[in-house]
């Protein structure tokens, strides 16, 4: 891929590019037909009384908050404004995380070369804190944290200092020494402040896009100058090892993925709105969710969950009204601009933009170094940024020479929308006032949404931050072929940075944005916005957010028929029914191929395929219920097929963009998928597992101890894999978790499966997170749920693996305790804290 990256690059001269503007022309328009939603009545109605505004700061500035923790050790934080209520639900998370927020914002703060010296591996020169520390700097998250704190709704910088000063008294209140062993005692778990917070968000924000660039941002230096970073006491090359490995960056490195439903009273049972929650994220690290309940009363009763560290506010849940969740989106939230360089002015760096030179700015960042036990030094270096945003360099793909470069444009860049968005959404009391969210802000970084509420009407919108590109832009980039090239080669988009047309202002505003409304359902697994509702399509939006008539994931073709045929005879939805699509652990490909592939091993016999008898294998096979769950005999096999034949699909009848739910489908009996399941066969026996062992027996979730070792206790787990169409899905995570926390993995065989000889099967680390059913009634909402991991990150404690044995036991999702008779029924603990 780099080799023809390289090449469809090159070309791209200033001269090339105008000649093939000039041909295209710049008066295209594309009709936007992303939205449907059905006629609204006429008649006058009288307008709703304005709602008290929430109370954002405590009157008295003695923060209070009552929490009261139930089983599983879900807390439910009551107070009377959003700073002591934010306070309550910093404390209760850090009790249970606090190691993995203090590692994030170190992280984000660019410190970790100066607790963990330059290198993720000591001594190796891979220069990854270094990397991340400059990398950071380079954005300017810290620099516009302070810059913007004081700038900020009141809500948002009341939920800011809430949540650190909660965190901060876990701290003080608990020392150091007795938190988490993962962290206790480390010199860089210290108090943090509301900027803290704000930087931390800022970061997580950059995630799929500019946050992937640090190390072509480390790279960056004009030609002829060293991109090294040097000893601000000497001003002179230190004596590091600095040996960086920077690969082409990828736009989703860490394949996050999710299931969501909203389902409307034409779908459910009772009339009424349900939504299913299904995120898929990693067990381990930075992108960990945790279950709160938070109410301040007369304004606010929400539950859910949320990613690490987010301020008080709910991602995903529910309040008496309104449910809501998310699906990572396939939508794009940067540009790389490839730069005309202006050598006009001799001695000043400069790109040209519309035949005028632009300044390309530098400026030199410093940070902090361990060098040795208590010893530190600072090193220095420039970073360089364009109007496009910061300039980058990837050896053999993206270089800066005497006349042209590269930078990257990242929409969400001091996105100070986030915290609003989403309490927008917590206080929302039906579908328009949810709506009215996403017009009034743009924070919800990368995410699809899929909502319902307890009138039965739905909503989806991918409104996550997509760059607002003009018509020439989005000409050239679907009719240049050139242009076209390039981003098949890169995974993302590259637009010419000399020419203003093609350089973005801002986001993709609610009004342009995929969206549907209805009384039906909606529905994501991750692939585009295109069948968010199969019989309405989608379509006329930009570029950046998704292919439509594209072939489906197996994942995406398993949602659609699980809304087809699991709502029973009457075709609507129970919670019960929904619950058992989740966690029935069905696998698309096994329903699609499964008998075919019987049939040509059968048929095989015993006559060798490439000199391996595929006979045990087949009657192994055969033994196979056709479901991935904890009793399924040789599902292992199957998944270990499913990998091979992704490699090379053996389809009997092509895909049709015009059948996109149902094909491709049937299974060639062939040479390749007789070569397909013998490679299967051998992987699984190399791996020292029998052909027909049960599921259970070969994955597992296993903990770390606090060094970083395995416990040595595997607990059996169901579900599937993306691989074979799961739903319910789950992975190994052999890579970095974002975080600096020690942790034990079991590698892969080799890249073709993820299969490790070491763990005799799958070590589970990624899949279902918090994972949750809500339907609203007339008594108000019933929500089912659960979080695959757990609530704490704290080894040994009993809510580091309860709920994960719960779905060892039986998949299966347990009561949330939302009314008040409920969680006063279920109590295990409670405290009221207050600053005084």
């Amino acid at each position: 891929m780099k080799e023809s990256l390289k090449q469809l690059i090159k070309p791209m001269t200033v001269l090339s590019l105008s000649c093939l503007l000039a041909a295209c022309g710049g008066d295209y328009k594309y009709n936007n037909t992303s939205t449907f939603e059905p006629a609204q009545p006429t008649e006058p109605t009288t307008p709703p009384a304005q709602a008290v505004p929430v109370p954002a700061f405590d009157s008295d500035g003695i923060l209070s908050a009552n929490i009261r923790w139930t089983d599983y050790g879900v807390p439910h934080v009551t107070a009377d404004n959003l700073e002591s209520m934010s306070y309550g639900v910093g404390y209760a998370f850090a009790k249970d995380n606090i190691c993995v927020l203090a590692d994030q914002i170190l992280k984000y703060n660019s410190q970790r070369a100066k607790y963990y010296g330059p290198d993720l591996t000591p001594g190796s020169g891979d220069s990854e804190h270094l990397i991340n520390d400059f990398g950071y700097l380079t954005l300017e998250i810290r620099e516009q944290a302070e810059k913007n704190i004081h700038f900020m709704s009141t809500n948002s910088q009341a939920l800011l200092s809430g949540y650190a000063q909660g965190y901060n008294k876990y701290l003080a209140d608990t020392g150091s020494a007795n938190i988490d062993p993962a962290c206790a005692g480390q010199p860089w778990v210290q108090p943090i402040t509301d900027v803290d917070m704000l930087t931390y968000s800022l970061g997580v924000a950059l995630l799929p896009g500019a946050s992937n660039f640090l190390g072509a941002m480390f790279l960056a230096a004009p030609p002829g100058e060293s991109f090294l970073p040097y000893s601000v006491a000497t001003n002179q090359a230190t004596q590091l090892k600095m040996q960086p490995k920077i690969p082409l960056p990828e736009k989703n490195p860490n394949d996050l993925g999710s299931n969501g439903w909203g389902l409307g009273k034409d779908k459910t049972e009772n009339g009424m709105g349900m939504v299913l929650a299904n995120p898929h994220f990693p067990h381990t690290g930075n992108l960990r969710f945790w279950q709160f309940h938070t109410t301040i009363p007369g304004h606010l009763n929400v539950m859910g969950g949320s990613l690490m560290g987010m301020p008080g506010v709910v991602n995903i849940g529910f309040n008496e009204n309104v449910a809501w969740t998310h699906t990572f989106s396939t939508a794009e939230h940067f540009v790389v601009y490839q730069l005309a360089i202006d050598n006009s002015v001799l001695g000043s760096l400069n790109q040209s933009v519309d035949g005028v030179a632009r300044p390309i700015e530098s400026k030199e960042i410093m940070i902090d170094v361990a060098v040795a036990p208590g010893v530190t030094i600072k090193l220095a270096k420039k970073s360089y940024s364009t109007l496009q945003g910061p300039m980058i360099v990837v050896p053999g793909n993206f270089e800066w020479t005497s006349t042209g470069a590269y930078a990257i444009k990242d929409a969400n860049t001091e996105n100070l929308d986030i915290v609003d968005h989403w309490l927008a959404m917590n206080l929302a009391n039906n579908i328009d006032e949810f709506k009215q969210a996403f017009k009034d802000y743009d924070g919800v970084i990368f995410n699809n949404t899929m909502s319902a509420d307890k009138n039965g009407d739905v909503f989806y919108i991918d409104d996550s931050t997509v760059p607002n590109l003009s018509d020439v832009a989005i000409t050239n980039l679907t009719t240049n072929p050139l242009l076209i090239g390039a981003k098949q080669a890169a995974g993302f988009t590259i637009l010419p940075g000399h020419l203003s047309a093609f350089i973005y202002d801002n986001a993709v505003p609610y009004e342009k944005a995929p969206k549907y409304a209805g009384t039906d359902y909606v529905q994501n697994s991750n692939d585009s916005f295109w069948l968010t509702n199969a019989e309405n399509p989608i379509t006329g939006v930009s570029p950046l957010y998704g292919k439509v008539d594209n072939q489906q994931s197996l994942r995406s073709r398993m949602a659609h028929t699980l809304l087809n045929d699991e709502a029973g005879a009457d075709n609507l939805f129970s919670i019960a029914e929904v619950e058992h699509a989740l966690m029935g652990n069905r696998n698309y490909l096994g329903e699609a191929i499964h008998n075919d592939l019987l049939s040509a091993c059968s048929a095989q016999g015993t006559e060798l395929v490439n000199g391996i008898d595929i006979s045990h294998g087949c009657s192994a096979l055969a033994l196979w219920d056709g479901t991935m769950n904890i009793n399924s005999v040789a599902a292992h096999l199957f998944r270990e097929f499913a990998f091979q034949f992704s490699t090379n699909p053996q389809w009997e009848t092509p895909y049709d963009p015009s059948n996109p739910l149902h094909t491709p489908s049937g299974l060639i009996n062939n040479e390749i998928t007789l070569a397909q399941f013998a490679q299967a066969i051998q992987k699984v026996e190399m791996a020292g597992i029998a052909l027909d062992e049960s599921l259970g027996n070969v994955q597992f979730v296993e903990r770390s101890k606090p060094d970083g070792t395995a416990s040595g206790v595997k607990i059996p787990w169901a579900g599937a894999h993306n691989i074979e169409g799961g739903f319910n899905v789950f992975n190994t995570r052999t890579g970095n978790d974002g975080t600096l926390l020690p942790r034990h993995i079991y590698p892969a065989q080799d890249a073709t499966s993820i299969l490790s000889d070491l763990a005799k099967g799958y070590h589970i680390a990624y899949g279902s997170s918090w994972m949750s059913v809500v339907n609203f009634t007339e008594d108000g909402p019933v929500a089912k749920g659960l979080l695959s991991y757990s609530q704490s990150h704290t080894y040994g404690e009993e809510q580091n693996t309860d709920q994960s044995e719960l779905y060892s036991a039986q998949p299966q999702l347990r009561p949330l305790r939302y009314t008040e008779e409920d969680i006063e029924a279920n109590i295990i603990a409670e405290m009221t804290i207050t600053s005084q």
